[in-house]
């Protein structure tokens, strides 16, 4: 017992001794064991340093992809959806657009307001109304279509009134009635005539040059918008 006690004093003092005197100046000339100690603590350094330069960003991105799985799998099954329901979303897009097609058939075009202005003006004449105001206002251009505004006062009796907005309802082209007021005329009391005031407004497509109008000045909007 005493002999390993005395080997173990003996190997601690020669493995201290290899620590003392050390040149920092010549790390080659040193013993074996400061030498190995050395590149230990190096290799340690290295490893905690690539740690939190490198592997510290690469776990913060597996976990924001983790995180982002859940969305992933939701889009995925949207688009599941929809390619199992091809057929009958293509279905659903024709009769859209033949919907569409239809509406666009019943907007008159610029060269045909005069005709439908006339109709509207003959709607009236038919219930034998009296047009006191049939004024078309400033034409309203919006992003797929154009706006006409006709300030309209007619006077007859109840049911023709009545029977001319119907009129005006089942007309081929879109026309619809705003602000209607309906009152009773001076004189009228005892006639039975009414009048009323109302805007007709009826909407019409823009043709080409009037949409090349718009894109221009919505790219000449964006310009001026992006300079400010």
């Amino acid at each position: 017992m005493a002999k390993a006690n005395l080997n173990l004093s003996e190997l601690s003092d020669e493995i201290a001794s290899q620590f003392r005197g050390l040149d920092p100046n010549e790390p080659g000339q040193w013993p074996i064991l400061p030498q190995v100690a050395v590149w230990l603590l190096a290799a340690v350094a290295v490893v905690v340093l690539g740690w939190f330069l490198v592997l510290t960003g690469e776990a913060d991105l597996l976990e924001s992809e983790r995180n982002r799985e859940p969305e992933l799998k939701q889009t995925y099954r949207n688009k599941l959806a929809q390619a199992v329901n091809l057929g009958e979303l293509r279905k659903q897009r024709l009769q859209v657009q033949e919907y569409v097609t239809q509406l666009e058939k019943q907007l008159p075009g610029k060269a045909e307001m005069d005709a439908l202005l006339s109709d509207i003006n003959q709607a009236g004449l038919g219930r034998a109304l009296q047009f006191e105001l049939f004024r078309p206002g400033q034409v309203v251009v919006k992003d797929y279509y154009a706006e006409l505004p006709i300030a309209i006062r007619v006077t007859g009796r109840y049911h023709d009134i009545g029977a001319f907005t119907a009129d005006i309802a089942n007309l081929s082209r879109i026309v619809t009635l705003h602000g209607l007021n309906v009152s009773v005329p001076k004189g009228g009391e005892t006639s039975g005539v009414l009048g009323m005031e109302a805007t007709a407004r009826t909407y019409r497509y823009l043709d080409q040059s009037e949409i090349e109008a718009q894109r221009k000045a919505k790219a000449e909007a964006a310009k001026q918008g992006g300079k400010q």
